[in-house]
């Protein structure tokens, strides 16, 4: 039975990752790069002021803080992605998909600049008539009814996607294997059925405790945990490289050369070496998905423009920072050459290269970051269940989704991944659409906006 269900859950994800998918991801990310005549690659000291607090106003509509909103952003995409996503990508991709995941983080710093925009542009309010942003309020204000299915369409495959699957079950084998086997305290080669539903049980009570909270408590979360523990990750790496510099060209070479050739990828195809970089980018990133926009769309400001600019921080945050670190740790280390995946992967490169304070970093690290992507992914489930239901139900939505977090516990991580990456790939499509036929208005407040900053200047 459970076969059965990981073999459809994988149809589903290559049905709906074809190659389509990657001229619309990318082809998107490249036309709003040249649209938007590079506008946020020359305004990035700008985005940075405001990140700061700098034009940070009480008054103005929304709920959080432009840091808040970066912040929560963040904790739902600097996760499992990161680490165990780079390491399954190295695994089945070969280490040329870190190049495409590279080239979907550059393109996205560009589709975020829009999407994210268009959020607060076309905020809508729910049914309990709280402001609310998101692709499905985006479509709903900013397109004609013609449009509205691709509003829903968001919405559905966005419970599913934001589900805790991939999170809950990496966090619980981090800590299965590297703590508790690894201790002695676990035989190896015990059925860990019962200790993954016991570790499921209580990650889910911790996680209700803010969840309940709504936004504020998540925010507040996020953005206590998620900087202090990118910075600890990075400067973990960074020290892991100064070690092993003398290794750096072959590992850069590698990536360059299996990007156009495929030969290390498990599968020896091109096609797959981009298509992983790009999946595994994607979930990364969230460039072009859509969730990150229901963060940035709760941002306190009067100006779209500037919540545009602080999300498309976050790709270069995310996935040019914390990924480019798991992948250079796990190159270095070689150990990607071996038989492991997912997280467990990413542990051993690090306990490799830094003995056990590596080891210990890895399991700080993925604890902080895949609970806050619990977190985060909660408040985009709920979004989405209040649009579709109504806001008086989304607490039902909310028990189901911790509900999840012990089903993840006991399913597999080729299953997990799987039903994520076909529903993110149908929330893209509403995304992407809705935001190229948008475009030409976050053109024209981009221009209006650029110019008055420029003047002040």
């Amino acid at each position: 039975m459970l076969e059965q269900f990981q073999d459809l859950a994988r149809a589903f994800a290559d049905l709906a990752w074809g190659p389509w998918l990657l001229v619309l991801l990318l082809g998107g990310g490249g036309f709003f790069l040249v649209y938007m005549r590079f506008a946020p690659f020359r305004h990035m000291d700008h985005a940075v002021d405001i990140l700061r607090g700098k034009f940070d106003s009480p008054d103005d509509p929304g709920d959080i803080t432009h840091f808040q909103a970066l912040s929560s952003a963040l904790a739902g995409t600097i996760g499992m992605g990161n680490i165990a996503g780079v390491a399954l990508a190295i695994a089945i991709g070969g280490p040329g998909a870190i190049f495409w995941m590279w080239m979907t983080a550059i393109l996205g710093i560009a589709t975020k600049f829009v999407t994210c925009t268009l959020a607060v542009m076309y905020r809508g309010l729910d049914s309990a008539g709280h402001l609310r942003g998101g692709p499905m309020y985006v479509i709903r204000e900013g397109l004609s009814k013609r449009w509205h299915w691709l509003a829903y369409m968001f919405a559905i495959f966005g419970m599913i996607g934001t589900l805790p699957v991939l999170q809950a079950n990496q966090l619980i084998q981090v800590v299965r294997d590297v703590v508790f086997i690894e201790n002695g305290w676990l035989a190896e080669d015990t059925s860990h059925f019962p200790f993954n539903i016991t570790a499921g049980i209580v990650l889910t009570i911790a996680a209700g405790t803010v969840i309940l909270g709504g936004l504020y408590r998540i925010a507040d979360v996020a953005g206590r945990v998620v900087p202090t523990m990118a910075a600890l990750y990075i400067g973990g790496t960074l020290v892991a490289i100064a070690l092993h510099i003398d290794r750096l060209p072959a590992v850069l070479w590698l990536i360059l050369e299996d990007a156009f050739t495929g030969k290390a990828a498990a599968s020896g195809a091109l096609l797959a070496v981009i298509l992983y970089g790009v999946q595994r980018g994607a979930f990364s990133n969230e460039a072009g998905i859509g969730t990150e926009s229901m963060a940035h769309g709760a941002a306190r400001t009067r100006e779209p423009v500037r919540e545009g600019l602080v999300a498309m921080m976050g790709p270069v945050i995310d996935t040019l920072f914390i990924c480019s670190a798991t992948a250079f740790t796990i190159l270095l280390s070689g150990e990607w050459r071996g038989d492991e995946d997912g997280v467990t992967l990413t542990a051993s490169a690090f306990e490799q290269l830094l003995g056990l304070p590596g080891l210990v970093i890895v399991v700080l690290c993925v604890i902080a970051f895949s609970t806050t992507t619990i977190l985060t992914y909660s408040y985009y489930g709920t979004q989405c269940a209040g649009f579709l239901f109504g806001a008086q139900h989304r607490h039902h939505y909310q028990w189901l989704y911790l509900g999840f977090i012990v089903v993840a516990s006991v399913v597999t991580l080729n299953a997990a991944v799987s039903i994520i990456d076909g529903a993110y790939a149908l929330m893209a499509i509403p995304t992407m659409v809705s935001a190229l036929l948008l475009a030409p208005k976050v053109k024209a407040a981009a221009e209006r906006y650029f110019s008055e900053i420029d003047r002040k200047i």
